[in-house]
């Protein structure tokens, strides 16, 4: 007669049961970090100095020639005679250097502005741990 125990259970084996870890994906690529520091401190500074220069000289040449003075050019006038389309044309270009000017002391400015950014990313980068 059977014993009316109930039939054992099949041992699993425990090994058989681990399932092995899939791999990893591998990471995606990180981009490099691009640095906008392109120039060392002196640069910077030197970059500052000079296009606060140009700036105010340009201005200051500007606003005193777009009044049209043509003071210093009178003994050139009476010397060589007047010029082809008499004062009118020298009066033009006047104008054309007015703007000029002013053009060249909007890129010293924008130089100025450039160098005042890599002046405080060097200042940035002295705190910064390597």
């Amino acid at each position: 007669l059977r014993s009316l125990k109930p039939p054992k259970k099949p041992q699993k084996n425990p090994k058989k049961l681990q399932k092995t870890p899939k791999p990893l994906p591998e990471p995606l690529p990180v981009p490099a970090m691009v640095s906008l520091l392109c120039c060392g401190p002196k640069m910077a500074a030197c970059g500052l100095v000079l296009s606060a220069w140009g700036v105010v000289m340009l201005v200051r040449g500007n606003l005193r020639g777009s009044g049209g003075n043509l003071r210093g050019f009178e003994g050139n006038l009476r010397e060589f005679g007047v010029p082809e389309g008499g004062p009118e044309r020298i009066y033009g270009l006047y104008e054309q250097v007015s703007y000029n000017c002013f053009i060249a002391a909007g890129l010293y400015a924008l130089l100025g502005g450039f160098s005042l950014c890599q002046t405080r990313l060097n200042k940035r980068k002295e705190y910064m741990v390597r």
